[in-house]
């Protein structure tokens, strides 16, 4: 009996490996930070990584910050709104990031400490010792946020080694977490596809990301990258809508007090709001990416193949031939609403082929080793011939983008039609939460892993070996 953890005695602070301590898993992207407990099915905290600022104009100076999803949708006076994330998926802004990331963990995952099983009020003795013991406990508990739970964080198969330190730094001196683990993202992916091995293809927000991945480490110098993804698509919306005749009204929801139904194709009725100090610019184009992600979701779809969509079959292009089929409705948020036929398939179209791109005086048309064909061609280009058979036979599909309809359906064919010889089979989740948080449920399951627990660095590791510690245990 003697080897029984007591109820009335706490874990000691070497257990943090053991059961008794989830560790947290924090998953930054450049849309959404998502963050939960290891050993969960999906993440319990998933915010957005935009952000709202307000001036002060009582003359103080200050800055007020606004995190979360209810609030950065609320239209205040002189909003604004950024990212503490740059363009290629890494931290611009560690300040600001630091945070969030404390906002997505605190709000919704530690503000309930558990307290010392001693003071839970079954051990009380006559006197309330017990009672004065938890007070001074209280007192301390607002210090650090996560001195009680290990930390593993994802990160890009690119990110810069100082950008690691950073990241270690913050971990145990901000947050003062026992212990820490940065993991790759692609490695988390395959992992939540159950395999070691794998060429994860993940579709984000703002890049497109080819990472082999084999026996649980990344092969660095066949990580492809390219901006092609979200907000690609996003822009190729606008351009759409900006040179269809007439041009598509794109009005967010917070603009719209009333609408009155119209037939497709007339002009919007609606009653729309004024405000006396509008929010920023930067709070409308938000606010239109809500309305893009709506018409992404539900209209635009992927020319599933075989061939292309500028391909010719029959006499005829294969643009020409999804003109013939059915369209699908949309309706903006002032009343608008059209049917859409064979432009949906062209928003997408550029991220295959970059010559069918849509382009703008600010958008220049993307270059043909930007497409995910060639950035998959040039990352099994880069790895050891006898491991691609083995990559292809493994094709993890993730990131918010490519639940686009077809998606799956035309990687297939490209990989088939590139690569004729090898056996290609993909991986991609039907759940769309899988899709969505596949490197924070790979992050899930390394965490809760018994095996696992000796590879964290720890908080006295890290005051003997200082931030190069994570290049030399995170690999």
């Amino acid at each position: 009996m003697s080897g029984i953890q007591s109820s009335s005695v706490p874990p000691g602070a070497q257990e943090y490996g053991g059961d008794e301590i989830s560790a947290l898993i924090l998953d930054p992207g450049y849309s959404s930070v998502r963050a939960g407990f290891a050993g969960e099915d999906v993440p319990k905290s998933v915010i957005p990584s935009y952000y709202g600022t307000i001036e002060h104009t009582d003359g103080s100076g200050g800055t007020k910050y606004i995190f979360g999803d209810n609030s950065i949708h609320t239209p205040l006076p002189n909003l604004h709104i950024h990212n503490p994330m740059s363009k290629d998926g890494t931290v611009e802004d560690w300040d600001t990031a630091t945070k969030l990331w404390e906002y997505a963990i605190t709000s919704r995952l530690t503000n309930f400490k558990a307290s010392n099983p001693a003071t839970n009020g079954l051990n009380d003795q006559a006197g309330g010792g017990a009672n004065v013991e938890a007070d001074i406990e209280a007192v301390g508990e607002g210090e650090k946020p996560l001195e009680d739970n290990p930390l593993l964080m994802t990160e890009t198969g690119w990110n810069s080694g100082k950008a690691r330190e950073r990241s270690i730094e913050i971990a145990m001196e901000n947050w003062g977490c026992p212990a820490f683990w940065l993991a790759r993202n692609g490695v988390c992916a395959s992992f939540a596809g159950g395999k070691a091995s794998a060429l994860v293809v993940d579709v984000g927000a703002s890049n497109i990301s080819i990472t082999p991945v084999h026996d649980g480490l990344i092969l660095k110098k066949g990580v492809m990258r390219s901006p092609l993804a979200g907000n690609f698509l996003s822009q190729q919306l606008r351009i759409l809508f900006s040179t269809s005749n007439p041009p598509i009204p794109l009005t967010p929801h917070y603009l719209v007090t009333s609408k009155t139904p119209v037939d497709a194709g007339s002009p919007a009725v609606a009653t729309y709001r004024s405000f006396a100090t509008p929010p920023h610019d930067s709070f409308r184009r938000l606010q239109e990416e809500r309305v893009l992600q709506e018409f992404k979701e539900s209209v635009v779809q992927v020319w599933q193949g075989p061939g292309r969509l500028s391909s010719a079959s029959q006499g005829t292009t294969n643009e020409e031939i999804v003109k013939s089929w059915p369209g699908r409705p949309f309706e903006m948020p002032d009343g608008w609403n059209q049917v859409f036929g064979g432009e949906r398939f062209r928003v997408s179209e550029g991220m295959w082929e970059a010559k069918m791109a849509l382009t703008d005086s600010e958008t220049p048309s993307p270059s043909q080793s930007q497409t995910i064909p060639a950035l998959i061609q040039a990352s099994l280009n880069a790895v050891d011939v006898d491991v691609r058979p083995h990559l292809l036979a493994n094709v993890v599909i993730t990131g918010g983008t490519s639940l686009l309809y077809g998606f799956t359906d035309r990687l297939n064919s490209e990989l088939t039609q590139m690569f004729p010889g090898p056996r290609v089979r993909l991986s991609a989740p039907g759940n769309t939460a899988e899709r969505r948080f596949a490197s924070w449920i790979g992050g899930s399951i390394l965490g809760s892993l018994g095996a696992f627990h000796q590879m964290w660095v720890s908080k006295k590791e890290y005051e003997e070996h200082g931030t190069g510690i994570v290049e030399k245990r995170c690999k």
